[in-house]
């Protein structure tokens, strides 16, 4: 890449964000470059590969709506594809729109400093190239950076260490080992399954248990993708319109007005559907009132002690924070491989892990030997994607500080003092709380129309005022606190992460009000920003 090259528009990520920008702006007529840390596209599905990586919506709903030819010629395999097939769609939109020509690999972004005088952003790479861009867009996705757990020693251990969102492209083969995997998150609920069917030993370290649904996963029938296919314009716009990116009845009962048995045959079809959003939208309630959501909590305990054989191992797997307020998990089998004789559960909460050691982990109880550790443990989610590029705004404002107590946006999608910056998905916008693939189009979308916007009205700045971008924030806050999330210390919360403030990041309004925000600030001209030239 030559020094200094000149865009209209620089993308961070060739995840499903990236890819479906620079396929946007081309059709704008805008260049565009699009840096990726990989070798290849598909962001999130390129990097976690772990074991039972699977994604938790259908993929005749995870998929773009943007291209119609598109809808009708992919074919999917899977109810719930698994990560190998989400990568192969992600690189078969690539070659069908010739997006690989757009997009430098192996190329991380290390700085990004606005240039007031020049209205334009000069964005560094790791390999000290420099491209100037009227527009820099951050496409780095909500759960790419991921962490460690803060344990002493974790570089004594003399075997085999494996994240799961940076797992070896060759895969690992676990036969006859001593494994010992700390998290149970997604990532951890996905792998435990897989990993136990090979390893001679499995011991899983929970700090704090998953709600799980089993995925009922199974192969698409030929009947139901032909009526998916053919009403895909409806089922696109009740998925913009509805709260998760995801169409279901709207719930109209209270889970305090029904009798018990009709609750819990409403509860029972929802595990068995297989289906995150049939449970959490089974009541009208139970994201917002205590005692509701607990006849959710008091049923699926009762339904974990039914499957997991061992009482005080039941007891261990069963949360007690509000159901929904960490994002719950679909899963293989998961509470069936803890009745595997070879399979332990380790409560961190009643003997806490101490340290890594030569030979495995020590906790308060005793020390673990193993072949390998895996570390589920993990995303500095929503902002540390964002946060750990050097993004210096006007005056040099550094993004990292301004964010110091906690992300500021307006609706997710700017931050005031940081001009012609954009963020896909950002914190503040409903994102991690959807159906990530409708969240991204519509962000796209209103990013690439504000730029033609900006072209058409012979203005090149646009940048969130600041009493727009307060209230929003207090918007977002106020949300939330009408809701369960906050009392859960989770990602969502940034509770996972030691030292970061402790905010609810994502908009829990719904992803139909918020389109619907959105579209309204664009048809105002833009309020709540400012444009000028």
């Amino acid at each position: 890449m030559t020094e200094n090259r000149s865009v209209d528009v620089v993308i961070v990520g060739a995840g499903f964000s990236g890819m479906y920008l620079l396929h946007r702006l081309r059709r704008q007529n805008l260049s565009a470059v699009v840096f990726e840390a990989g070798t290849d596209v598909g962001g999130t599905w390129y990097w976690n590969r772990y074991p039972g990586a699977r994604v938790d919506v259908e993929s005749l709903a995870y998929s773009y709506s943007f291209s119609e030819e598109l809808e009708q010629e992919y074919e999917w395999q899977e109810r719930y594809p698994t990560q190998p097939e989400i990568l192969r769609y992600a690189r078969h939109v690539a070659d069908r729109f010739d997006l690989r020509r757009g997009i430098v690999f192996r190329t991380r972004v290390s700085g990004a400093t606005w240039d007031d005088q020049a209205r334009t952003w000069l964005v560094r790479t790791e390999h000290q190239d420099a491209v100037t861009a009227r527009f820099l867009v951050m496409a780095t996705g909500c759960l790419s950076a991921s962490k460690m757990p803060e344990i002493p020693g974790l570089e004594s251990f003399k075997g085999a260490t494996y994240h799961t969102a940076h797992w070896p492209h060759e895969g690992v083969d676990f036969t006859g080992m001593r494994v010992g995997i700390v998290g149970t998150g997604s990532s951890g609920v996905q792998s435990i399954p897989v990993i136990a069917r090979q390893a001679a030993e499995l011991t899983v370290f929970q700090r704090t248990p998953a709600y799980s649904l089993p995925a009922r996963n199974r192969a698409l029938r030929s009947d139901e993708i032909k009526e998916m296919k053919a009403n895909y314009r409806k089922f696109r716009r009740a998925q913009r319109e509805s709260g998760f990116g995801v169409p279901v009845p709207e719930p109209t009962k209270s889970a305090l007005e029904v009798s018990e048995a009709e609750r819990d045959a409403t509860f029972e079809t929802a595990w068995e559907s297989g289906s995150l959003v049939n449970l959490l939208t089974a009541y009208k309630d139970l994201a917002t009132d205590q005692a509701a959501n607990d006849t959710a909590r008091r049923w699926i305990h009762r339904k974990i002690h039914d499957i997991v054989a061992d009482p005080a191992v039941a007891d261990d797997l069963s949360p007690e924070y509000p159901v929904g307020t960490k994002r719950p998990c679909l899963d293989t089998g998961y509470y069936e491989t803890y009745n595997l004789p070879h399979v332990h559960l380790v409560n961190l909460q009643r003997t806490p892990l101490v340290e890594v050691t030569e030979k495995g982990i020590r906790t308060a109880g005793r020390e673990y030997e193993f072949d390998a550790i895996v570390y589920a443990t993990g995303f500095d989610a929503m902002t540390g994607a964002l946060t750990n590029v050097d993004i210096r705004g006007r005056d040099g404002l550094s993004l990292k500080e301004t964010w110091n107590a906690g992300p500021r946006t307006y609706l997710g999608i700017g931050s005031a003092g940081f001009p012609n910056l954009f963020m896909i998905t950002g914190p503040g916008s409903p994102s991690v709380l959807s159906n990530m693939v409708v969240s991204i189009e519509q962000h796209v979308d209103w990013v690439v129309d504000a730029i033609t916007h900006l072209d058409a009205q012979g203005l090149r700045v646009i940048e969130p005022a600041q009493e727009a971008q307060d209230a929003w924030v207090a918007h977002v806050n106020e949300i939330a606190g009408y809701t369960l999330y906050p009392k859960a210390n989770s990602w969502y919360m940034g509770a996972n992460v030691p030292g970061k403030p402790r905010v609810f990041m994502p908009y829990a309004g719904g992803v139909g009000a918020y389109r619907k925000k959105c579209d309204e600030v664009a048809a105002k001209g833009y309020e709540g920003f400012r444009l000028t030239v």
